[in-house]
């Protein structure tokens, strides 16, 4: 039997996910600033707000198929704004999502299809169930790196797009350390 190394590794606590297959991206604030509600122009625009790390098999649109993802957010805000992801819903609305908390401290805001949202608190250890039909996105609500993993169908699709013509209804700020939800 021959033995062979694993295609990618994920340091889970203290760094990223490696891999020939693995994929990352990184947001800077001039890609999302539109998405905050005061787009100071005095920020600096080229710094990183997140990074997004993706590890999936050549097979990914194969039934049964896999993903499984990091991200990693700093602690910025904008104009007194938490820093948050872009958010996303599923294209097929059927697929669900696990986030579980690495490191720091932040919310899992969830909205459903009817503009309903709410907020569940992300912090090490803590695991969330993501159902297909309900959009999400990651908010870094503490002082420290936030680091989610994933896992969810690689079928799943992601559609940024109604995220931005169905916004979160709900802002979160922070002001002298207390986080405020508008």
């Amino acid at each position: 039997m021959k033995i062979i190394e694993p295609k990618a590794v994920h340091d889970l606590y203290n760094g990223v996910i490696e891999g020939k297959t693995v994929t990352s991206s990184r947001k800077l604030l001039k890609d999302i600033l539109t998405a905050y509600e005061n787009q100071d122009k005095e920020e600096n625009t080229e710094r990183v707000m997140y990074e997004v790390y993706c590890y999936e098999e050549d097979d990914k649109l194969q039934p049964g198929s896999l993903s499984w993802g990091l991200t990693v957010m700093y602690p910025e805000c904008v104009s007194g704004e938490c820093n948050f992801t872009r958010g996303h819903i599923h294209q097929d609305t059927s697929c669900g999502e696990y986030y579980f908390g690495l490191a720091g401290e932040g919310l899992l805001l969830l909205m459903d299809l009817d503009g309903n949202a709410w907020a569940e608190k992300v912090y090490p250890n803590s695991l969330h169930y993501v159902r297909g039909n309900l959009a999400h996105r990651l908010v870094n609500t503490g002082d420290q790196v936030l680091k989610v993993g994933a896992c969810w169908p690689s079928c799943a699709g992601h559609n940024y797009d109604w995220v931005e013509t169905h916004p979160f209804p709900v802002r979160v700020y922070k002001k002298n350390g207390e986080i405020i939800c508008k």
